[in-house]
């Protein structure tokens, strides 16, 4: 995923301001020591180092809050200047002078956010709280300024007129949308009201983030018989002890939880009892009226979410949020999850008995439980497919997958090469940084890639940009991936499932997106689409991750430095449809109950968060017992403590896509400098300088087929 983001300031009014950041860890953003000498702030002028990379051996955590503050007052002063400026609206004085307003504030924000999200501690995170009401006021101060909007509002009336570039007379399109869709033509009242709402809203997802990375923390199951991780890889136990360690810990283990409900060792430990606890501990992580509940904010934040659409003229806050997307509307999306229940569930279900025989033939008398699915599924899997994870993860060391097949990839499609730096400071020991060229040697950008899991790092995988790409401003993409796979212990290779590697390549992915940046305005620039657009390139990537010349070039022992076996690469090949109903299952749940949320009207009483839960899978036909959904509300951090609200959907929305683009490969011979070059002008390099439909229609040759996904999950034959 992007990092969720909502709005910003800086030159685009596109910067990321709501992290997904929470932490308790305590570290500092730098392990610089405090300097006797004065210290001056690192982010008041432009980073010296290459391609304006952050100094994060100069950064100290009080050092965001002066920037911050400065940044702010800096960027509402430019608008100010721009709106009353008494010079007649033209495109220079007011768009690009918007778009080069707020560079401090971009500057800071980019860095504060990065850390908020992968290396937090209780300082940062008190300062995100802080901050959050106050970056949500400055956005209503730009797009709530009546003199603001009628110099864009005079410019888009007379847009024929100005006969701008493409990109520009996209960029006033933008604008004019913007400022509408963000409550630029209500009255003073109502705008007065909009306010309060998005300061309350800002506060609470960013409280929601902090408490939630709390309750991942207090939640980790610790185990104190080694005997009870039976069935755990040596390297597993090795990586919970050192867990342990790393909490003070003596004499036991600790397995993390990761931010989805269903956890990793639920696939191998052998004890049902352990088993239940650490799903039971992953299932009520923020549901124990302490500190870490985060249930009143998930009410409260459904309800101002409700009345903030009442106010801007919109039945619901999914009919609002869907507006500038490419579904456009909740109904489009909710048709589209339909088409996907049925065969989704009904592949669940002939699932489900295949597991619950596989206990009968174990000799187990009890009924499939959602912590006995993965344990057993994997049974299933090994006895039909005679494949386990353990067959499987000598081949894929994190390094060897990164440069011989992610980078390998990348190459392969786009020309492009990759250089490692140990010369850049970096805000944590495990962060590596390479620079990227382009196919003509020429320097495209930073890539800084953070990949094992800290207790004071959120939950999930994501990207983001350091520096954002600009022409007009002269800038070049720094971008940034950062996932949690579990660290090895000291000594060990750190080796990856598939899906581990899927991530990898997902990420990428977006990396990818920021680095083929080719925009004049930052606002349009790289990875600044819809939702439902942005996951394309990277599912899309995916893609490569099994392709016989990329698995090959990757998929070495790191023991025998032998490269895997055409008989086991044949298994994870047939393998890969497996379990694909329940996969697909809950997803279509956590996408179900962020709709259902979100299509919740202002009229609508604030609700019991278990019961409507429950009754909202029930509506949707996905109440499958044995298959939880991804997320529960409680935990949903996409929707509740980011940008992904209303949103969820486009996972699967743009897995369509993807499968479709991916289609269009294999009917032009598959992986080709030619057909990467294709897919980077079309639609990679392209930003947000044209309509969705458009840009993917010139691609494909026509409307999105559902058609490619279905069999690429295995729930229709290839050919129907």
């Amino acid at each position: 995923m992007t990092k969720p983001a909502t709005f910003a300031v800086a030159g685009a009014l596109a910067l990321a301001v709501m992290s997904m950041s929470p932490a308790l860890a305590g570290q500092s953003t730098s392990t610089a020591k405090a300097s006797p000498m004065k210290h001056e702030n690192p982010f008041f002028s432009p980073s010296t180092l290459l391609f304006q990379a952050p100094p994060f051996d100069k950064i100290e955590d009080a050092d965001f809050k002066p920037a911050l503050e400065e940044g702010m007052k800096r960027q509402l002063a430019e608008v100010q200047q721009i709106a009353d400026n008494p010079e007649p609206p033209t495109f220079e004085n007011t768009l690009v002078a918007l778009e080069e307003s707020g560079q401090l504030l971009t500057r800071v924000s980019l860095v504060f956010n990065a850390m908020t999200g992968a290396n937090t501690n209780p300082t940062l995170q008190a300062l995100d709280e802080e901050m959050a009401p106050k970056l949500a006021a400055l956005q209503d101060a730009i797009y709530l300024n009546p003199k603001l909007f009628q110099r864009v509002e005079t410019l888009y009336g007379k847009r024929e007129k100005l006969k701008l570039d493409h990109e520009s007379a996209w960029l006033l399109k933008y604008y004019h949308q913007e400022f509408v869709h963000a409550g630029a033509k209500l009255s003073d009242s109502d705008k007065a009201e909009l306010k309060k709402l998005n300061a309350e809203e800002a506060t609470l997802t960013t409280r929601f983030t902090n408490q939630l990375l709390a309750a991942n923390k207090a939640g980790a199951l610790v185990v104190k018989d080694k005997a009870k991780l039976d069935g755990m890889s040596e390297g597993a136990v090795a990586a919970a002890a050192q867990a342990a360690a790393a909490r003070g810990l003596k004499g036991g283990w600790v397995l993390p939880l990761q931010n989805t409900t269903q956890q990793p060792a639920l696939q191998y430990l052998k004890s049902r009892a352990v088993r239940r606890k650490l799903f039971e501990a992953s299932w009520t992580r923020t549901e124990h009226g302490d500190a870490n509940d985060t249930r009143a904010i998930v009410r409260r934040l459904a309800q101002l979410r409700a009345e903030k659409a009442k106010l801007l003229g919109f039945p619901t806050y999914a009919a609002w949020k869907l507006e500038d997307q490419m579904a456009k509307t909740p109904g489009a999306v909710d048709a589209f999850l339909g088409k996907l229940v049925p065969p989704a569930t009904k592949k669940a279900r002939r699932e489900a008995a295949d597991i619950q025989a596989a206990i009968n033939k174990a000799g187990g008398t009890f009924e499939l439980e959602p912590y006995d699915w993965n344990f057993y599924a994997e049974k299933v899997r090994k006895a039909r497919f005679d494949l386990d994870e353990s067959q499987i993860k000598p081949y894929f060391e994190l390094d060897r997958v990164l440069r011989d097949g992610v980078f390998y990839a990348a190459h392969e499609l786009y020309g492009i090469s990759f250089k490692e730096r140990h010369d850049l400071p970096v805000y944590q020991k495990d962060v590596r940084v390479f620079e990227v060229f382009d196919s003509d040697g020429s320097p495209l950008g930073l890539f800084y890639c953070d990949y094992f899991a800290r207790d004071n790092k959120s939950g999930g995988a994501w990207m983001d940009n350091f520096v954002e790409q600009s022409k007009l401003l002269g800038t070049h993409p720094v971008v940034f991936n950062v996932t949690n796979f579990t660290k090895p212990a000291p000594g060990q290779p750190a080796l990856l499932s598939y899906d581990d590697v899927t991530t990898m390549f997902h990420e990428f992915g977006h990396a990818l997106h920021g680095l083929f940046a080719d925009q004049m305005y930052p606002s349009l620039s790289g990875t600044k689409v819809a939702r439902d657009f942005v996951e394309l390139p990277s599912q899309f990537n995916e893609h490569w991750a099994l392709y016989p010349k990329i698995l090959a070039h990757y998929a070495v022992n790191y023991k025998t430095g032998k490269p895997m076996p055409k008989e086991l690469v044949a298994k994870i090949k047939k393998a890969a449809k497996f379990n694909q109903g329940y996969l697909l299952t809950e997803l279509l749940e956590a996408a179900s109950l962020d709709m259902s949320w979100h299509e919740l009207p202002a009229s609508a009483p604030e609700q019991n968060v278990d019961k409507f839960e429950k009754s909202a899978l029930e509506k949707a036909d996905l109440a499958l017992h044995a298959v939880p959904p991804r997320y529960r509300s409680s935990y949903f951090a996409h929707i509740f403590g980011g940008g992904y609200a209303a949103g969820y959907y486009a996972y699967l929305w743009t897995e369509m896509l993807d499968d479709d683009v991916y289609a269009w490969f294999g009917e032009h011979g598959g992986l080709t400098r030619q057909n990467g070059q294709r897919f980077r002008d079309m639609i990679l390099s392209r930003g947000h300088t044209e309509d969705y439909d458009k840009m993917f229609r010139d691609f494909r040759g026509r409307e999105p087929s559902i058609t490619p996904m279905l069999e690429d999950r295995g729930l229709i034959e290839a050919g129907r």
